[in-house]
């Protein structure tokens, strides 16, 4: 069935081949004409097919990828991050048009995607891409693999859970102490790393770094995860494993993922791996330097300067920052979080204040900024600012992220 196939899919490009080479591709004024149609509406070129078979449907492949709109703009790059993305081949956890083009190499093969909006996004908007928008790829397979044995049902094999008692917080959060390790108790606001796999109640799971060999990192109390996981994690200490029961409050509620009915109560098999040292965040050091003033009110002191390039409008810029109120109080931290911030500039993202500073630095330099209420929240509060705050920001301009 394999061999058949291969077959199939090299009949394909040949056949393909065939057709525009005998001129009846696209008229000479389609920018794609070179490119090779599918019946979907996928066209792709590729300039090296690479080695060996092809994927199979379930197999993990190994992509590097540019994702770009029609007008040459740059919405995502795994080649950027120097990190190649996985998936699971045919089984729809990537845009159909990747599906469909990634089968078509071999390992080591390059080629161009031209994606139409039915089978990438259609009519949602996604970050930096517009609704209806044909995307354009230049991917690279680098390797594939067949997946796993699929375990037997039910697949909730990870913890032994069998004689624990089920504890209940006030908040409904169920636990089962499933091991307990030795290491340090987890402390809000401490970034920690852990394994787990999440399952529905049927037993069906839907995520797992155990799978991925990968674990995950998070600041623990932030609420930058759900509820429910955030609030067992602070349970633990390190070398703890735990079993959480998560009703649909602490989980995603009324909301629904491509994997995760709405109102689902979610299951989680965590491990609490390492908490890492306490990030000491200075504040910049200012004694001696010349305040800046702006037309706007915007004031800043230039800290370090760098000797990088000027972002321009539309850029992704990549950016370190702690912001504090007037009596010294840090209400957030990238520092803290060690997780870059990425924003497009002039796309009024952020607030006013950020936009005009980041417009004027270069990659590398520092700066000490100071927001009044209308370049910040306004009469807005935020949080634990409160409302016509002046805010105070270090802030330092990483990169710029193609």
């Amino acid at each position: 069935m394999q061999k058949s196939k291969s077959y199939i899919q090299l009949f394909i490009l040949f056949f393909l081949s065939f057709i525009v080479l005998n001129g009846y591709s696209q008229t000479d004024e389609d920018p794609y004409k070179d490119f090779l149609g599918t019946g979907s509406g996928l066209k792709i070129k590729i300039t090296y097919p690479g080695d060996g078979p092809f994927p199979q449907t379930g197999d993990q492949v190994l992509v590097h990828y540019t994702g770009k709109l029609l007008d040459g703009t740059v919405f995502d790059s795994s080649v950027e991050r120097k990190k190649p993305f996985t998936f699971q081949l045919g089984v729809g956890q990537v845009i159909k048009g990747w599906d469909e083009g990634i089968a078509l190499l071999k390992k080591g093969g390059y080629a161009t995607l031209y994606i139409p909006p039915e089978l990438a996004y259609g009519d949602r908007e996604m970050g930096a891409i517009p609704a209806n928008s044909p995307l354009i790829f230049d991917v690279q397979l680098v390797d594939f693999k067949s997946p796993p044995p699929t375990p037997a049902e039910p697949q909730i094999v990870a913890f032994d859970t069998q004689g624990k008692d089920t504890l209940t917080t006030p908040s409904g959060l169920q636990y089962i102490v499933v091991e307990k390790g030795n290491g340090e108790k987890t402390q809000a606001g401490r970034n920690v790393k852990i394994n787990y796999s999440g399952y529905l109640k049927d037993g069906k799971m839907f995520d797992s770094t155990f799978k991925r060999n990968e674990a995950f990192k998070m600041m623990a109390g932030a609420g930058k995860v759900i509820k429910g996981l955030d609030e067992g994690v602070m349970l633990m200490q390190v070398g703890d494993k735990f079993r959480l029961i998560i009703p649909p409050p602490l989980a995603f509620g009324e909301k629904e993922t491509s994997v995760i009915p709405a109102h689902s109560t979610l299951i989680f098999d965590v491990e609490l791996l390492e908490i890492e040292p306490p990030i000491v965040i200075k504040p910049f050091n200012i004694e001696g330097k010349k305040m800046y003033t702006t037309e706007s009110g915007l004031q800043y002191y230039i800290i370090e300067e760098g000797k990088g390039e000027k972002p321009k409008a539309g850029d992704n810029v990549a950016m370190h920052y702690t912001g504090y109120l007037q009596d010294g109080t840090i209400f957030d931290s990238s520092v803290k979080r060690d997780e870059e911030f990425v924003f497009p500039l002039g796309q009024a993202r952020v607030i006013k204040g950020w936009e005009e500073a980041v417009a004027m630095m270069n990659v590398g330099d520092k700066l000490r900024l100071i927001l009044p209420p209308e370049l910040a929240y306004g009469e807005r509060s935020m949080g634990i600012i409160p409302a016509n705050a002046t805010l105070i920001f270090d802030v330092e301009l990483l990169g710029i992220r193609k």
